[in-house]
C-alpha cells in the first residue's frame, strides 16, 4: 500500500484526508485541534493518532501535502523576523508612500499598517538600472560595503534587497546579495528580482518585505516539520502547498514563504475542482466556512480564477494567488453589538482556544456554533462524531444577554445571528460573482468547511441559487485538495512589448528565457512528476492604461514545447475579447502592448483514482434518531437524523433532515431534496 495524506492547518482545526493508493482505494479523514502557539504539534500528533485508529503505517506514506497559515498569521500578528531593506538611493521611503489610494474610502482618518522595516532600518546604496535595463549609475564596492555595514550594525535577522530597476537586470541586486551571504552567513535574505520580478515598484518592495520578514520563523518552522516528518514517514515525498493552488518544496517553501500566504484557502479550491469533476458540475461556487473565517471561490469550466494582485494583513502582495474572498465568518464568529446599537457577527472569533462557549473550554461570548447548536441544528452528542463533546447550556448562557437586550427568545435570537452571518456570506459571494459580471443562479453552491454545509441552503437562497453539492467530506476537502495537488512553480518577466509584428522576435526570446528556467525546475524540483506541461498568457493593455488584463494562450502538455504563440492581429482579438468580459466594451483601434509575459509549469503527480459506485438497490436508511430543529425563528420542526456513512449512491432524502458526519453536518430544510450521486456527493435540490 501507498498511502497519500494532505494536512491542512486551519484557525480552530487540523484536518487530515489520507487515501490508500494501491490497496482498496480507502479514505480515511481525522481532526484534530490546532496548536496555534507550534501548528507543527497538531500535525505531528495528528498524523500518529492518524496511524493508530487506522492501521496505517507511516513507511507506507508515499506522499504529504501540507497547508499552512502559519506566514498569513505572523503577518496579521506583526510576529515575524527584524528586517532590513536595501534600495536605490531616493527610495528609503518608497514603502511608506505607496499608491495614493485610502484603505477605507468613506474613513477619513483609517491608515494603513505601519510598514515591516522601520525608516531606521531602510538604507539607501547608490546605483542605478534605467527603465530599459542600462547601467546608468554603476554600483561600486565601496557602496556595497557601506551597506553590509549598515545592515550589520542594525541587528537585523532578515534582509531584503529592492533595487528599483531590479526585475530588468538582477545583477546589482545579486552583487549586494552576495556580498552580505559573505559578511553575515547567518543572514536570511531576499532579492526583489528572486521573489517576484515584474515591475509596479511598491508592490515588489512589499511582497519582497513579507518574505524577507517571513524567512526565519517559517524556515525554522518547515525544518522542524521535515525533521518530524522524516522521522515518521521517511519515504514521504513533502510538499508545501502555495497560494496558487500547487505544491513546492520545503526547501523552497523556506525560501519564498509568502507564496504560502493563502496555502489553506488555495488547496481548499483545488479540492472544489476536484469534486465539481466528479459531480459533473463545471461551473461552482465555494462557500469554505471553517471555525475563523470564511473562504469564497468562482469557478468556471473547473477552473478557479488566479489574481496576481492581492492584500495580506493590509500589504501588498504581487504573486499569483488563487481569487478568493475571504472574510471573518466562522463557527467561532462572535455576536457583539456596536455603538450604533445594531448586533454584528464577526470578524473577532473565539478560535480554537477558549472556542465557543459550546466547547466548554472557558468561552463565554456568544458564537455561530453556539447558536447552532441552541437551534438543533448542531447534534447535542457534540462534534467529531461525539468524541468533542458540546455543552448546550452553557451555549444558551451565552445567548442570554443578546437575546434580553433584543427582547427576543433564545430561538429567535440564535436565528437572527445565523442570518447576519448568511448575510456577511452573501454579500463576500456577491463580490466574486454579480459584481464581476456573473450570475451566482447559473452556478451550483459547493459548501465545505466544517460549517458549510450547516448555513449553504440559507446562503443559496438569498442568491437565487437553486442547487448545493456537499462532498463526501466537507470538513476534510482542503486537506483532500493537498492530496491531488500537482507541483507547481510560476515564471515571470515584465517588458513593454507592441502587439506588431516586428516585436515578435524579442517576445519570443523572453518566452525561451522562461522556458529554460521551468525546464531547470523540472530537472531540479519536479523529479518525482510522471509528466509535464506549460501554460502561457500575456498580460496585456492598451498603451496608456494603468493595469492589464491576462491573455490565456494555451497549454502544452510537452514541456519541451512552449504553446504557439499567435500572430499580432489574432492577438490583439484575443485581448479585445478578454476586455469586452471584464468591461464590457473594447476599441478596436488602439494600440495593444504586452507588459508581463508569464508562464507556468505543471509537474503531474500520480492522484489517487475515483470510479462511480453504483446505485444502491434499497431506500435510504433509517434515521438514528429524531431531534427538534428549528428551521424558522419561531418553531421547531421534528427533523430525522441520518449517518452520513449509511448513505449510499442513489439514496434519496426529502426534507427537514439532518445528516451528521464526523466533519460537518449537512442540514436538509423542508421542502428540500438531497440526492448521492455515484461518487458519494449530496445534491441538495432547493424547493422554489
Amino acid at each position: 500500500m501507498v498511502w497519500f495524506i494532505g494536512v491542512d492547518v486551519g484557525g480552530t482545526f487540523t484536518d487530515f484526508y489520507a487515501f490508500d493508493d494501491e490497496g482498496a482505494g480507502r479514505e480515511r479523514v481525522h481532526k484534530t485541534l490546532s496548536t496555534p502557539d507550534n501548528p507543527a504539534r497538531a500535525i505531528l500528533g495528528g498524523l500518529d493518532a492518524l496511524c493508530r485508529a487506522e492501521a496505517i503505517e507511516p513507511a507506507k506514506i508515499g506522499r504529504l501535502g501540507h497547508g499552512t497559515t502559519v506566514a498569513t498569521n505572523a503577518l496579521i500578528q506583526r510576529r515575524g523576523a527584524k528586517v532590513a531593506l536595501v534600495t536605490t538611493a531616493g527610495f528609503r521611503d518608497l514603502l511608506e508612500i505607496g499608491r495614493q489610494t485610502r484603505p477605507r474610502m468613506y474613513d477619513l482618518k483609517a491608515d494603513y499598517p505601519p510598514p515591516l522595516v522601520p525608516r531606521e532600518r531602510r538604507f539607501e546604496i547608490r546605483e542605478r538600472i534605467g527603465p530599459r535595463g542600462e547601467v546608468v549609475e554603476p554600483l561600486n564596492a565601496d557602496a556595497v560595503d557601506g551597506a553590509v555595514a549598515q545592515v550589520r550594525a542594525s541587528g537585523a535577522e532578515a534582509c531584503a534587497v529592492c533595487l528599483l530597476f531590479g526585475f530588468l537586470d538582477p545583477a546589482h541586486e545579486r552583487r549586494i546579495g552576495a556580498a552580505l551571504r559573505a559578511a553575515l552567513p547567518g543572514l536570511h535574505l531576499s532579492l526583489s528580482s528572486d521573489v517576484r520580478p515584474e515591475f509596479r515598484e511598491f508592490e515588489r518592495f512589499s511582497t519582497t518585505v513579507q518574505n524577507a520578514y517571513l524567512q526565519p520563523a517559517l524556515s525554522r518552522y518547515m525544518r522542524d516539520l521535515a525533521e518530524g516528518l522524516a522521522e515518521r514517514a521517511p519515504k514521504a515525498l513533502i510538499g508545501i502547498n502555495q497560494s496558487s493552488g500547487g505544491l513546492m518544496s520545503v526547501a523552497r517553501a523556506g525560501d519564498y514563504p509568502i507564496r504560502t500566504a493563502l496555502s489553506g484557502p488555495a488547496a481548499g479550491a483545488v479540492g472544489a475542482v476536484h469534486i465539481g469533476k466528479l459531480a459533473g458540475r463545471p461551473d461552482v461556487i465555494t462557500l469554505d466556512m471553517g471555525g475563523t473565517s470564511a473562504d469564497v471561490c468562482l469557478i468556471r469550466d473547473h477552473r478557479a480564477g488566479i489574481n496576481n494582485e492581492q492584500e495580506v494583513a493590509g500589504f501588498p502582495v504581487r504573486l499569483p494567488m488563487v481569487d478568493i474572498n475571504t472574510i471573518g465568518a466562522g463557527g467561532g464568529s462572535i455576536a457583539w453589538f456596536d455603538r450604533d446599537g445594531l448586533l454584528k457577527v464577526g470578524p473577532e472569533s473565539a478560535g480554537a482556544e477558549p472556542g465557543p462557549a459550546c466547547y466548554g473550554r472557558g468561552g463565554e461570548r456568544p458564537t455561530v456554533s453556539d447558536a447552532n447548536l441552541v437551534l438543533g441544528r448542531l447534534s447535542p452528542r457534540g462534534l467529531l462524531g461525539g468524541a468533542m463533546a458540546l455543552d448546550a447550556a452553557a451555549a444558551r448562557r451565552a445567548i442570554a444577554p443578546v437575546a434580553v437586550r433584543l427582547g427576543f427568545t433564545l430561538e429567535r435570537t440564535a436565528h437572527g445571528i445565523l442570518g447576519i452571518v448568511a448575510a456577511n456570506m452573501v454579500r463576500a459571494i456577491r463580490a466574486v460573482s454579480v459584481e464581476r459580471g456573473h450570475d451566482p443562479r447559473r452556478f451550483s453552491l459547493l459548501a465545505m468547511g466544517g460549517a458549510g454545509p450547516l448555513h449553504a441552503a440559507d446562503v443559496a437562497r438569498a442568491l437565487g441559487m437553486k442547487e448545493i453539492v456537499v462532498p463526501p467530506a466537507p470538513g476534510i476537502l482542503c486537506a483532500q485538495g493537498l492530496v491531488v495537488s500537482d507541483l507547481k512553480e510560476d515564471f515571470v518577466t515584465s517588458g513593454r512589448y507592441p502587439v506588431a509584428a516586428e516585436a515578435r522576435a524579442p517576445v519570443m526570446a523572453a518566452i525561451e528565457g522562461l522556458a529554460r528556467e521551468a525546464r531547470g525546475w523540472a530537472a531540479e524540483s519536479a523529479g518525482d512528476a510522471i509528466g509535464h506541461s506549460i501554460e502561457l498568457s500575456f498580460d496585456m493593455r492598451y498603451v496608456g492604461q494603468n493595469f492589464e488584463l491576462r491573455v490565456a494562450l494555451g497549454e502544452s502538455k510537452d514541456a519541451a514545447h512552449v504553446p504557439a504563440i499567435p500572430d499580432a492581429a489574432a492577438l490583439r482579438r484575443l485581448f479585445f475579447a478578454a476586455h469586452e468580459r471584464s468591461y464590457g466594451f473594447h476599441n478596436p483601434d488602439d494600440a495593444v502592448e504586452i507588459v508581463n509575459i508569464r508562464l507556468t509549469a505543471h509537474g503531474r503527480l500520480r492522484q489517487p483514482g475515483a470510479t462511480a459506485q453504483e446505485a444502491a438497490p434499497a431506500s435510504a436508511p433509517d434515521p438514528v434518531e429524531t431531534r427538534p430543529v428549528w428551521f424558522a425563528a419561531d418553531a421547531a420542526t421534528a427533523a430525522p437524523v441520518f449517518d452520513r456513512r449509511a448513505l449510499h449512491p442513489g439514496h434519496v432524502l426529502e426534507g427537514p433532515a439532518v445528516i451528521d458526519q464526523l466533519d460537518a453536518t449537512t442540514i436538509v430544510f423542508p421542502g428540500d431534496r438531497a440526492r448521492v450521486d455515484g461518487y458519494g456527493n449530496l445534491l441538495l435540490e432547493l424547493a422554489p
